[in-house]
Parts: structure tokens; C-alpha cells; sequence
């Protein structure tokens, strides 16, 4: 009877050297992990298809105020040197207050620059400037100076317009008033093409930068 007792034990099946059974399948995956997941695809796949809010209304404040400023040290006449130094001094000075003023505000909401809203909004304001400073050395060359006014207006607003398509309704907007102004400058004898210039980099960009400030939080 013992000895039937010791066959019928599944331990002394196994003692006796009997190759083991197959191994058993791995469970499922942890519900947390499959959340998580989860979570993550959601969240990337907002990011990619959000807005990109963290266009600085007080950076543009800013960028008014200096471009009304060099508006008035640069003279009337886009002819004279005088006039293209402050303004490319201008250009890299709004250039330094844009970058800072915008990551400042991404930071504070918790907006990655490099997220896909932010990425596709550098990317598409891009080109129209670098095509705008690669026109202007190529007009500089060949003495053509009273087209500058008209050119940077409509390729900034381009590219304001282009990288609007990924950020605020009020962006694009303040991209067509740019090139609105740019359109006339191209046509109209100096200084108005100058004047013009400065109502756009100036008094356009403070308006929609008070807007901006007052509806979408700085």
C-alpha cells in the first residue's frame, strides 16, 4: 500500500527522473504598465496635435518699443548706412528678446520648446527669414536699398503666418498685417516705405502683443 502511495505522489514522479512537463507561458503584462503606456501614447499624441501657446505678448511688447526706437535713430532714407546698422542691429537685438522671452514663457507653462506644436512652429518660421537675410545681401549687392522696408515686412509676416498655422488664432492675423504693410512699402517712393517699416515692427507688434498678454497669458 505504501509502496502505491509513493507512485501516486507526484514528488516521487519527479525523484524517479521523469523529464519535467513543458514550461508555463509568461502572464500578461501589469495593468500599470499597459496604463502607462496608454497615458503616454495620449499624451504625445496631444502634444502633436495641440497649439503652440507659448508665442511671448510681452516679448513683442518689447520688440516695439526697440523697433520704435530704431525707427527714429535710423533716419528716413534706407539708402544711407546709417540706416541698415540699426536696423541690423535691431534685427539682432528683436532676434535675442524673442528667443528669451519665448523660452521664458514655455517654461513657466510647462511647453517644451521641442514638443511637436513648438518644433513645427520654429520650423515653419524659419525659412521665410532665412530667405529674407539671403535677399537682403543679395539686394545690398546691387544698390537696390529702398526695397529692403517692403521685403522684411512681407517675409516676416510670412514667416509669422507660416508658424502662426501652429499657434493662436491671433497670430496669423498679426502675420497679415505684416505683409499687408509690406505689400504697400513695395510700391510706395521714400520715406513711406521706412515709415511703414517702423509701423509694423513697431505699433503692430506692441498691439498684438498687449493682445496677446491679455488673452493668452503673457
Amino acid at each position: 500500500m505504501i509502496e502505491g502511495m509513493k507512485r501516486a505522489s507526484p514528488l516521487s514522479h519527479d525523484v524517479s527522473g521523469q523529464p519535467p512537463g513543458p514550461p508555463r507561458p509568461p502572464g500578461p503584462p501589469a495593468l500599470h504598465a499597459r496604463a502607462m503606456d496608454n497615458l503616454r501614447f495620449i499624451r504625445e499624441t496631444m502634444e502633436r496635435a495641440g497649439s503652440f501657446t507659448a508665442v511671448p505678448g510681452w516679448g513683442g511688447l518689447m520688440i516695439g518699443a526697440t523697433a520704435t526706437a530704431a525707427t527714429i535713430a535710423a533716419g528716413s532714407s534706407a539708402a544711407t548706412p546709417r540706416w541698415r546698422a540699426v536696423w541690423l542691429g535691431e534685427a539682432i537685438v528683436a532676434l535675442a528678446i524673442g528667443v528669451w522671452s519665448m523660452r521664458r514663457k514655455a517654461r513657466s507653462a510647462g511647453i517644451k520648446l521641442t514638443s511637436g506644436p513648438g518644433r513645427k512652429f520654429t520650423l515653419s518660421l524659419a525659412p521665410p527669414l532665412v530667405a529674407g537675410a539671403l535677399l537682403t545681401m543679395a539686394l545690398s549687392r546691387d544698390g537696390i536699398f529702398h526695397a529692403l522696408p517692403g521685403l522684411w515686412l512681407l517675409l516676416y509676416g510670412t514667416g509669422v503666418i507660416t508658424g502662426g498655422a501652429f499657434s493662436v488664432r491671433v497670430v496669423p492675423i498679426m502675420g497679415l498685417c505684416f505683409m499687408a504693410l509690406g505689400l504697400v512699402a513695395l510700391y510706395l517712393p521714400s520715406p513711406w516705405p521706412e515709415i511703414l517699416m517702423g509701423i509694423g515692427f513697431g505699433g503692430v507688434h506692441i498691439i498684438f502683443g498687449a493682445i496677446i498678454v491679455r488673452r493668452y497669458g503673457g
